[in-house]
């Protein structure tokens, strides 16, 4: 079977080809974090929420005008990677651009909840297209969560953030005393780029100019190669050996608090769902040892009231004055 979706895009052909090919513009309304080789036999690989990542090859690409890649979920087996196709066409209109999209070769039980999945996303690059940011995602939060999904879920909503710090914003201070915004985001990068190498993932570009893109890159990286290391045993990371799934655990970790860093330095409002804070809390408590804040990286905890939320109590564990 085949589903069709058309939705009228308020920009030109070429700027809605960019907002549906590039990562940086595709994290605005689709993607948590994307790869894309965009040329005839390239492949790509889409997070869209936490847990679920599409990949698939290009097979056409008529920049402005078509675009045609195979599709498939990572790990399925019902709809595995190159099982389906999807083909976009793009059309000048007199207010923008009509974006027709085929899905091709679905079961009818494929075709209504791909139907479900391309209304949703389709309305969200409008949005994109006229606001400039579709916003957080409401299908973003993980149904269910352990490592991998966690640090999906928390890059997202550290992403966000990011994309609302403007150039004017990199030198505001932190609440970490030695980092202004532009250096957390590099320290951010640091630690990524650190656990990603436990993982096995190579690094290429360090990606866009913003610190958005540059952390996503990063994170992109990172945590594809967790994705196929997985969780279980060991890993090295630095000079000792660590359960895998708390070196992982330390990403929550870093995108939630840094989330909030970045967000109270720069005025704005970090949204995270209660489960997922409290799934970071409680990996806070396992990896956040007296010895580690002995070694520098968190100072003590600070005392939260009996009403203290858990995003509050999270930020004070760490050593933070809310």
């Amino acid at each position: 079977m085949a589903l069709e979706k058309s939705v009228l895009v308020p920009l030109t052909a070429d700027e809605t080809f960019a907002l549906i090919t590039e990562p940086d513009r595709l994290r605005r309304w689709q993607v948590i974090t994307a790869r894309v080789d965009l040329r005839a036999g390239g492949d790509y690989r889409w997070t869209i929420v936490p847990g679920h990542s599409a990949e698939g090859t290009i097979t056409e690409v008529e920049p402005g005008r078509r675009l045609v890649f195979t599709w498939g979920w990572d790990g399925s087996a019902d709809l595995p990677p190159g099982a389906s196709t999807v083909i976009i066409t793009l059309e000048p209109a007199s207010d923008g651009t009509l974006v027709h999209l085929v899905h091709e070769g679905l079961t009818g039980e494929q075709a209504d909840s791909h139907a479900a999945g391309w209304n949703h996303y389709l309305d969200r690059l409008v949005t994109a297209a006229t606001r400039g940011d579709a916003g957080a995602d409401e299908w973003g939060a993980p149904q269910e969560l352990d490592p991998i999904t966690a640090a999906e879920a928390t890059l997202a909503a550290c992403q966000l953030i990011l994309r609302g710090i403007s150039e004017d914003q990199y030198h505001n201070a932190t609440v970490c005393t030695e980092f202004d915004v532009s250096q957390l985001a590099d320290h951010l990068i640091g630690t990524v780029t650190f656990l990603g190498t436990a993982a096995g993932a190579g690094f290429g570009q360090a990606g866009g100019t913003t610190l958005e893109a540059r952390v996503a890159a990063a994170a992109q990286a990172t945590l594809e190669a967790w994705s196929t290391r997985g969780v279980t045993g060991t890993v090295k990371v630095g000079p000792d050996e660590m359960p895998a799934a708390a070196a992982l655990g330390i990403l929550s970790i870093e995108f939630l608090v840094h989330g909030w860093d970045f967000a109270q330095a720069t005025g704005q409002q970090l949204t995270i769902s209660e489960p997922l804070t409290q799934y970071v809390l409680e990996v806070a408590n396992q990896i956040v040892t007296p010895a580690v804040r002995q070694g520098g990286s968190f100072a003590d905890p600070v005392s939260t009231g009996p009403d203290a939320g858990v995003l509050d109590r999270l930020i004070a564990f760490t050593g933070r004055t809310i």
